[in-house]
């Protein structure tokens, strides 16, 4: 695939043969030849070809080979255009949230951290599969919450009504109708909120290392030695089967409204067919279920501080810096226009100022969390006006550059060991999580640098890992 630069850190790919629009990529030079590695570059002209796409799809600094649409990947879609579950993902609405304490990393031991990890693990599940520790209370809200988000348990004392300003949507997304979801994904969603899953998710207790922008890091509560925590979770078998039912059934679909698909994996509908439509609302389900599903995690996560430190989860200053989706479809407007942008592997970025700002955020733009990989840095950040040239989206994390099987079959020991360096993790066989290792991964720091150093974001805070929970594949 041939790629022209077209300024600093941005390259064109030119409209040929069946694509309907261009495709812009984000690379600095240490990150281009990464490019030549994958399908990446041939998912994007894929996505590229569909009816309705509106110029251009466009590839962050972390993209890298998907299912159908790249990780890393968006694309926008005029009102008469189509939805793909590809080109959300199978994790829907996987995504970041962090949490804030008034605790110095100073003043906590090694042996504390050790402490809290175990703490945490005690409440939440982690690992493929695991059902809820809130088993009773996971199916009987479960209707509730894949409708209404976090909202619905703001009735339990799971959630108050201040923290729905620092979630994305404010916690739902409208248009959920669970008559769109198969019996088999209720059934795997009914039992598991509250956990954290396998692969890349985790819970990761960081300090702040760096406070890059002052004004914007005191706007956040951010200070350098605070101890923070980040979750990065979605929603779960729920989500998983949701994507599954609907790339079946979109194909005849497809079919039957005549659109020529490049890659089954873009497998997609009408938006405004009966098929769009469904698969729209059984999406908002799961959007809905992550966000609830990282607000239970947040619950437990305050009790174990509570109860280690013997102190009001309030008194130690927990609360939730922001919460952002990635794999989602959402209507937005862009120039006059609305349009239904997909992100997958892909975080919003509203400048200051946007009407679509949450109340605390509205003139500084929200919080844009990207995590690195396991055993290294992750970013604050803030979007600015420049990003509407990627439809207010940036990277959401570093980005693969091994797949699971080439880590864990290159990856020793001693390699693992080295990459994760003073930081705590929970799992003794490195072998159960090598596959997340820092090798298996781009570098975080040039990734956040190649959309930073052209002006569409704003960095304000690096942070540090301390400790991390994964869960077992």
């Amino acid at each position: 695939m041939e790629l022209i630069r077209d300024g600093k850190n941005r390259y064109r790919l030119p409209r040929k043969g069946k694509m309907r629009v261009d495709g812009i990529v984000y690379v600095n030079e240490f990150l281009k030849p990464l490019l030549r590695e994958d399908k990446s570059l041939e998912q994007l002209a894929n996505a590229a070809m569909l009816p309705g796409v509106v110029n251009p799809v466009v590839g962050m600094p972390d993209i890298h080979e998907g299912f159908g649409l790249p990780i890393g990947g968006v694309m926008a879609m005029a009102a008469d255009g189509v939805i793909s579950a590809g080109a959300v993902g199978m994790d829907i609405n996987c995504g970041v949230r962090l949490l804030r304490t008034d605790l110095r990393v100073p003043e906590v031991r090694v042996s504390r951290l050790r402490e809290l990890m175990l703490a945490v693990e005690k409440h939440v599940p982690t690992g493929v599969g695991k059902k809820s520790k809130h088993y009773d209370l996971s199916r009987r809200v479960f209707e509730r919450v894949v409708h209404a988000g976090v909202r619905a348990l703001v009735e339990e004392g799971l959630a108050r009504e201040t923290d729905l300003e620092f979630i994305e949507e404010g916690g739902c997304l409208p248009d959920a109708n669970l008559d769109a979801v198969s019996r088999e994904a209720c059934k795997r969603g009914a039992v598991q909120l509250g956990t954290l899953g396998g692969g890349n998710h985790f819970i990761e207790f960081q300090e702040v290392a760096e406070v890059l922008d002052p004004v914007l890091g005191e706007r956040m509560g951010l200070f350098p030695g605070q101890l923070t925590v980040m979750i990065h979770t979605g929603s779960r078998g729920f989500g998983h089967q949701i994507c599954t039912d609907f790339s079946r059934s979109l194909l005849p679909a497809a079919k039957k409204y005549g659109i020529d698909l490049p890659n089954k994996g873009l497998a997609c509908a009408p938006i405004d067919s009966p098929e769009g439509r469904r698969y729209f609302q059984a999406m908002a389900c799961a959007v809905n279920f992550a966000f609830a599903n990282r607000q239970i995690i947040s619950h437990d996560i305050r009790r174990a501080f509570g109860v280690l430190f013997g102190r009001d989860p309030d008194e130690l200053g927990m609360r939730i810096v922001y919460d952002v989706a990635h794999n989602i479809a959402k209507w937005e407007r862009y120039a006059g226009r609305k349009l239904l942008v997909h992100r997958k592997g892909a975080t919003r970025a509203l400048p200051p100022g946007h009407e679509a700002n949450l109340g605390s955020y509205r003139e500084t733009g929200h919080p844009v969390l990207i995590p690195g990989s396991m055993g290294t840095a992750s970013y604050v950040l803030v979007g600015t006006p420049k990003a509407a040239e990627t439809f207010f989206s940036v990277n959401h994390g570093a980005g693969r550059t091994l797949s699971r099987s080439a880590a864990s079959r290159t990856i020793t020991r001693q390699q693992f060991e080295d990459s994760m360096g003073t930081v705590l993790y929970n799992i003794r066989n490195f072998k159960e999580i090598v596959d997340e290792a820092p090798l298996a991964y781009k570098d975080i720091d040039q990734v956040v640098e190649t959309l930073a150093k052209i002006g569409l974001t704003r960095k304000v805070a690096r942070l540090r890992p301390l400790a991390v929970i994964k869960g077992k594949d």
